[in-house]
C-alpha cells in the first residue's frame, strides 16, 4: 500500500512506499520507536553506512541537499532508498522535518557519514542544514546522537566516485572532531567498524536486534 509521508519539497506531504501508522493494519508505533539516520555530503563509507542502516529496525533517512547530490554521484538512486526507508529531504529553510523529533518518534539520531563541515557545525552549535538541525534539536531533547566523522586520522584513504584517494585532514578538522566528542548526548566514531559496534550497543540498550546479520560475520 502506498502512503503519504513527510517530505520537504513544498512543506507538504509526498507519496512514498512506507505505510503510516494511521493507514497500516498494524498497531501504532510505540513512542520513540525509530532511528533518524542523516546523510551529509560525504562519500567516505557511504555505501557501508547505508548497508548498516538497512539492517536496523525502523529507520528514516534525512538527507541534506549535499547528501542528495553525493548519492547521485556515487550511483545511489533516491528511488532505491525510498523502497527501503522513509526519506525526508532538505528543501526548506527552516528544516521542517526536524519537528518530528518533538513528536516522540525517534529514540536515536545517527549522522553517517559526516563531512568535516557537518562535524564543525555540530561541534560549534551551528545548525543550517537538515542533519545539523536534527543534531542540535536532538541534543536539546536529550536524544542520543551517533556521528561517524570522516576526518579523524592524519591520513585518510577513501573511495572517490572513480578511484581511491589519500587525504590528509588539517589540524582544524582533527580538533573539531575532539570538540564534537565533548558535546552532550553525542558519541563520535571514526570507522565503519566502530559505527557498527556503537549501533550494536545502542540496540542492546533499547532491547532491540538487527534485522539481518553482518555480512562480515564468520
Amino acid at each position: 500500500m502506498s502512503a503519504a509521508t513527510l517530505c520537504t519539497e513544498s512543506s507538504t506531504s509526498c507519496t512514498s512506499r512506507s505505510p503510516t501508522p494511521s493507514e497500516s493494519t498494524e498497531a501504532p508505533e510505540a513512542p520513540r520507536s525509530r532511528f533518524a539516520w542523516c546523510l551529509t555530503g560525504s562519500g567516505h563509507g557511504l555505501s557501508e553506512s547505508l548497508a548498516l542502516a538497512g539492517r536496523l529496525p525502523q529507520v528514516d533517512l534525512f538527507l541534506s541537499a549535499a547528501g542528495e547530490e553525493v548519492l547521485a554521484i556515487y550511483g545511489i538512486s533516491l528511488a532505491s532508498l525510498k523502497a527501503r526507508f522513509r526519506v525526508l529531504r532538505d528543501k526548506s529553510a527552516s528544516a521542517t522535518p526536524v519537528g518530528t523529533l518533538y513528536s516522540d518518534v525517534y529514540h536515536s539520531v545517527v549522522i553517517a557519514p559526516a563531512t568535516s563541515n557537518t562535524v564543525a557545525k555540530c561541534a560549534l552549535g551551528l545548525s543550517d542544514t537538515l542533519p545539523t538541525n536534527m543534531f542540535a534539536q536532538a541534543g536539546k531533547l536529550g536524544i542520543p546522537s551517533l556521528v561517524f566523522a570522516c576526518d579523524t586520522e592524519p591520513v585518510v584513504v577513501t573511495r572517490a566516485p572513480h578511484d581511491w584517494v589519500t587525504l590528509r585532514p588539517r589540524r582544524i578538522e582533527l580538533d573539531n572532531v575532539e570538540r564534537l566528542r565533548a558535546v552532550d548526548h553525542c558519541r563520535v566514531v571514526a570507522s565503519v567498524a566502530e559505527l557498527e559496534h556503537a549501533l550494536d550497543q545502542r540496540l542492546q540498550q533499547l532491547a532491540l536486534a538487527w534485522n539481518a546479520p553482518s555480512t562480515s560475520s564468520s
